[in-house]
């Protein structure tokens, strides 16, 4: 484990064996063994957890992955020994090991001291042999877990057959896509490799006003994304526009013609698919833009080349009748649901995505569309609601701007678990201000979802959600990697 650089000693030529493991050093191997980088996220999980601690970057990940949880809502106890018990939950817990079952019959002498939110975890562990008891037969759920103990459970783990090897496997990644918004050339390609996503998504084709294409696309950037190893799937967009959408919806020479020339700059910039966005679709343009999405997806076929349509969670409303997604299920290769705007600026406040939200709108769609074909778009933005003179209203942040907030108005933060995210709030009476923000630890929850149903992939929007240039190690960064962790182990 020393070689590994797993476990350290306690000072120069001395390990002291049987010196207690605290709660946070345990984490911390456990992270080291998983090969979990070390995050510096900006929302602190427990007020004894500051961001000074040694152990901060360690811990924050474990709780962002579902790992580790507190001793209470503000409290982690990072100094306290590690119990016997505890240990065999937090192992569980990050080998993802199935810990639903009691044994029938005592296994221990002391089993009757295990108690029951512990119980199946020690159960499962010894049924692997990788945590068994002691020669008389105890298991001593309560006693402090010692260096030396926790040197052999790791190295248990480690010899555990296949799971240092799929540790250390590159898996196959899920599609990541993240789109470019308010960024030049340079700035976009620096988030996309800091980030790790594989699949961008530049603004390069709109609708025009005739019905013809307008062209932004970036022959450097392509040429860029496919030298890095990654894909772009050109984003096509519609501005909004309803009429101008409609007049090349409805006209079917019109709509063939778009078609033949988006495919057409796909042969002429070499891309690896596109990204289909209109919305604000009329209800009447229902079966002309799924017409439309067929067409353009047997032009497509023909180079080969992937298409992908976005659309918004399904709730009854008209902003959605305009999609059939059944259809668009079958014709696209991709369906991307828009995981966001629950509560938008000129609603009532609210978050931009709560996690039951989100579950809604994931398994109405995933009744209609085979999850291997959806794609889930999770927020990199927040909004701040402001209350003044009893009127209220929003303003859309990055995940960087969101931070600095919170941070420079000394905000008011509790996790909450109804929403899966961290709530602020900050300011006077007279004026009064609300944050449902996002985080790593909101953004693993959602995408934990999405791989429960064993979904194709994710995408963020948007790339470049601070000050241009920025990106920020508290920002969107960490957000994306503790996705691709999540979903890749």
């Amino acid at each position: 484990m020393a070689a590994l650089h797993i476990l350290t000693g306690t000072g120069e030529r001395r390990f002291e064996p049987d010196k207690p493991v605290t709660r946070a050093e345990f984490m911390t191997m456990l992270d080291r063994l998983l090969r979990i980088e070390p995050v510096e996220s900006a929302i602190p999980s427990f007020s004894d957890v500051p961001k000074s601690a040694w152990f901060y970057r360690w811990v924050q990940p474990a709780i962002q992955l579902g790992m580790a949880k507190g001793m209470s809502g503000a409290s982690f106890a990072p100094y306290r020994p590690v119990t016997r018990e505890e240990a065999a939950v937090l192992i569980a817990r990050a080998l993802k090991q199935p810990a639903n079952a009691v044994p029938s019959a005592q296994i221990y002498r002391d089993q009757t001291r295990i108690r029951a939110w512990s119980l199946a975890a020690v159960y499962r562990l010894r049924q692997l042999g990788v945590m068994e008891g002691d020669a008389d037969g105890t298991f001593r759920p309560g006693a402090s877990m010692t260096r030396q103990e926790a040197a052999v459970l790791l190295d248990r783990i480690w010899s555990y057959p296949g799971w240092a090897a799929k540790i250390e496997a590159t898996p196959d990644t899920p599609i990541l896509l993240g789109w470019q918004y308010g960024q030049s050339t340079a700035q976009y390609e620096k988030e996309v490799l800091a980030s790790g996503i594989n699949t961008l998504s530049p603004r390069s084709f709109f609708l025009d006003k005739t019905g013809g294409v307008a062209d932004n696309a970036d022959a450097s950037l392509v040429a860029w994304a496919h030298g890095k190893g990654k894909r772009v799937w050109a984003m096509v967009g519609n501005r909004f526009d309803q009429d101008a959408t409609h007049a090349m919806l409805s006209d079917a020479t019109r709509r063939s013609a778009f078609a033949r020339q988006l495919a057409a700059s796909v042969r002429r910039y070499g891309l690896d698919g596109l990204n289909v966005d209109f919305e604000n679709v009329a209800p009447v343009d229902r079966n002309s833009f799924t017409a439309f999405l067929t067409e353009l997806n047997d032009e497509l076929d023909k180079i080969p080349a992937v298409l992908s349509v976005n659309v918004s969670p399904d709730f009854g409303t008209d902003w959605t009748e305009a999609f059939d997604y059944a259809a668009l299920g079958r014709t696209a290769d991709y369906v991307v649901l828009m995981g966001y705007d629950e509560h938008w600026a000129g609603g009532e406040a609210g978050s931009v995505s709560s996690l039951p939200w989100l579950r809604l709108g994931l398994t109405a769609l995933l009744a209609q569309v085979p999850a291997g074909r959806v794609v889930l778009a999770l927020p990199l933005y927040s909004r701040d609601w402001r209350t003044e003179a009893g009127a209220s209203g929003s303003e859309e942040i990055s995940l960087l701007q969101q931070n600095e907030r919170m941070a420079v108005k000394r905000a008011k933060v509790s996790w909450e678990e109804k929403t899966g995210q961290y709530f602020a709030s900050y300011g006077a009476a007279a004026s009064w201000h609300r944050i449902w923000a996002e985080d790593g630890r909101s953004l693993s929850l959602k995408a934990g979802l999405g791989q429960s149903y064993g979904i194709a992939g994710y995408g963020f929007w948007y790339m470049g959600g601070g000050e241009p240039g920025r990106l920020g190690e508290h920002g969107q960064r960490q957000a994306v990697r503790i996705v691709c962790f999540l979903t890749n182990h």
